[in-house]
């Protein structure tokens, strides 16, 4: 899938693809609903940085605080820390979430359309290219993709498992499969979450993905700079999702 370039944090994805791979995006999570405490002592700031040095050439960060054990404040002190691209994740409600967000020296956000109404969607969606934040629109149906498209988005993300049970669910990367041919040809596409080993990021890449967004399963290994390194599967520059 070719894309149209909007901003660094797109820049970055689309860097990584004229290298030959799907960009690996190192997600900052303090805690799982599903798997408890990630962290384990580690220091998230220092361990952006490991994941920097590893190769990733954007990161996200979750700021959700009573289900996933983020906060603004980590996000601040991560972009601080690392000089890439950051995605802040979190559940985007109104305009003063992406003000912000903005503020915290973010380059993205994610807006979740399972979430907000499609008039809501459409009104955070303008307003964060106002403000000059590059706006990810996650989906998990066809019905959304479909809107993701007549939004215009340009960075679609394929959420692989149910953010109304807060992800606790064993979805894969075969839902990116599914709905990677309704993405417009002209979007960057990213397979999100359920991405556990390389079969797993392959079968998303072969699907079109331009990247995937891998969070437990990183923090979860037993060496994360390993990990890190085999998601990063090579993508044809070519490739497509549409027949």
């Amino acid at each position: 899938m070719s894309a149209l370039v909007t901003g660094r944090f797109s820049a970055a994805i689309a860097g990584e693809n004229a290298r030959g791979f799907a960009a690996v995006i190192a997600d900052i999570k303090c805690v799982s609903p599903k798997e408890g405490d990630l962290l384990r002592g580690r220091e998230p700031a220092k361990t952006a940085q490991y994941l920097v040095g590893c190769g990733a050439p954007v990161l996200s960060v979750v700021t959700e605080r009573e289900q996933f054990g983020g906060s603004p404040e980590l996000l601040r002190t991560i972009a601080r820390t690392v000089d890439v691209p950051i995605l802040r994740k979190d559940f985007i409600t109104n305009e003063s979430m992406l003000e912000e967000t903005v503020e915290l020296g973010a380059a993205a956000v994610l807006l979740i359309a399972a979430i907000v109404d499609k008039k809501t969607l459409t009104s955070l969606y303008k307003y964060a290219i106002d403000l000059n934040v590059e706006p990810l629109v996650e989906v998990c149906t066809q019905e959304e993709m479909a809107f993701a498209g007549t939004l215009g988005a340009r960075l679609i993300g394929v959420n692989n498992r149910d953010i109304l049970t807060l992800e606790r669910d064993s979805g894969g990367p075969d839902r990116t499969a599914a709905l990677a041919s309704g993405a417009p040809a002209d979007a960057l596409l990213i397979s999100e979450s359920g991405i556990l080993t390389p079969a797993d990021a392959r079968l998303a890449v072969d699907a079109g993905a331009n990247a995937v967004l891998v969070g437990t399963s990183l923090w979860l290994a037993d060496d994360m700079g390993a990990m890190y390194r085999s998601l990063r599967v090579e993508r044809s520059n070519d490739s497509c999702v549409h027949p």
